[in-house]
């Protein structure tokens, strides 16, 4: 999916994204818990507000399972790796990507020819291991 800046590209990509965990869930019988589907929308928001904030172009997504993980990719133009900063409690705004690392399993931020690709991966299972109910 391709967004271009404006407010509306940030909530359309967290609706696409539970969309797609729930169309997963019911005509693939894939398990998701309804915290999964919160902590990727969280994800999806933070990055696209990232690449839409520092990159001067179109952002590129694209949101995925494999295995028990739910991958989600994101480019930019902008080949400046992201990094996280240290805490600061003087410090107003911007913890994004500190949230994003908080609450992911993987995180990998590559240069490309043009720009950048970051991906994140979110386990499936919840916190105890267990698969989601009826699963």
């Amino acid at each position: 999916m391709t967004l271009d800046g404006g407010g509306t590209g940030i909530s359309r990509a967290r609706h696409i994204a539970a969309d797609f965990l729930t169309r997963a869930q019911v005509g693939h019988g894939v398990p998701v818990f309804q915290r999964v589907v919160d902590l990727t929308q969280l994800v999806v928001s933070e990055l696209v507000i990232i690449a839409l904030k520092y990159a001067p172009g179109p952002v590129l997504r694209d949101l995925r399972i494999t295995g028990e993980m739910v991958e989600f990719v994101v480019w930019d133009c902008d080949p400046v790796l992201p990094f996280a900063r240290a805490a600061d409690v003087g410090r107003v705004g911007q913890p994004g990507l500190e949230v994003v690392m908080a609450v992911v399993q993987g995180f990998e931020a590559q240069r490309e020819p043009v720009g950048k690709r970051i991906t994140v991966r979110i386990g499936l299972l919840d916190t105890a291991g267990r698969a989601a109910p009826g699963q």
